[in-house]
């Protein structure tokens, strides 16, 4: 299976005119359950491609068995909503997938299966109902004003950043941290915090966008994610799912709106003035 797709997206000039609509290559993303021996491990966020060796590779990495001679067999399903990777383990092996398994409270009651694993990551969203406008030059002015919000970045090369801004692209609240779900948390915790409503503006994330990030902004109610990298397979279809308008790969000249269902971007005008 291929790892990358493409999906429709319009060109939004920020800096440079050139508004279009463009075909643009995203790179595939899947949840992918693990289970060893029947048991349900860990579901991972994938691209599904060359799974026989991911589950190899993670196998040895998670500290199971030593060497790949080990591994009895691999397994790879296609499930409804993602894939299944089915490891067979000597039974020697099995005692910390055992043990992780008695631990885990947040599973599906059907005896850990992978199935209902990759159900429970890609539940439904609650439906995104603010309805604000927000035109390029916020977007522009936002990004133009994000580096002066991320002071440990700055000085480690090594941070993510979250901002919140105002309709007019004003940043009103940032976090930072070493993971971008971190910073996103942050974000939302500190808009909790001071009482800021999220339906009120929008959030512009430095990170790639997963569709963790996109399900953290819709369960959030905002009603725009910004991202400066590019967004994930899944995650523009989640982001349509829960109605969240979603623009990527953001910069200075120029930015792509993958989906934006209630058309609060604004495409009109220009940044001429900025």
């Amino acid at each position: 299976m291929s790892g990358v797709v493409t999906a429709p997206a319009r060109r939004l000039g920020l800096a440079e005119p050139g508004d279009r609509a463009i075909e643009r290559s995203l790179a595939l993303e899947a949840p992918v359950a693990i289970e060893y021996n029947g048991l349900g491990y860990a579901v991972m966020m994938a691209t599904p491609a060359d799974l026989e060796a991911f589950a190899i590779g993670f196998t040895l990495s998670e500290g199971l068995v030593r060497a790949s001679h080990e591994i009895e067999g691999v397994d790879v399903h296609a499930v409804a909503g993602g894939q299944v990777v089915r490891i067979t383990l000597p039974d020697t092996a099995m005692e910390p997938v055992i043990a992780r398994a008695r631990v885990r409270v947040s599973e599906s009651s059907c005896g850990l299966c992978g199935m209902e694993n990759i159900e429970q990551v890609l539940r439904p969203l609650p439906a995104i109902t603010a309805r604000i406008r927000i035109d390029r030059r916020a977007i522009a002015r936002a990004l133009a004003a994000l580096d002066a919000h991320q002071p440990m970045g700055r000085a480690s090369g090594a941070m993510h950043a979250a901002a919140f801004c105002a309709t007019d692209g004003t940043i009103v609240e940032a976090a930072e941290d070493v993971g971008r779900h971190n910073a996103l948390d942050k974000l939302i915790g500190r808009l909790a915090r001071t009482g800021r409503d999220p339906r009120r503006g929008f959030i512009l994330l430095s990170a790639r966008c997963s569709f963790e990030l996109v399900e953290k902004t819709a369960r959030a109610g905002c009603p725009l994610l910004v991202t400066i990298s590019a967004p994930t397979s899944l995650a523009v279809e989640r982001a349509t799912q829960a109605g969240l308008a979603l623009v990527a790969l953001a910069r200075p000249d120029n930015a792509l709106i993958f989906c934006d269902p209630h058309a609060i971007v604004d495409t009109a005008g220009d940044c001429d003035g900025l």
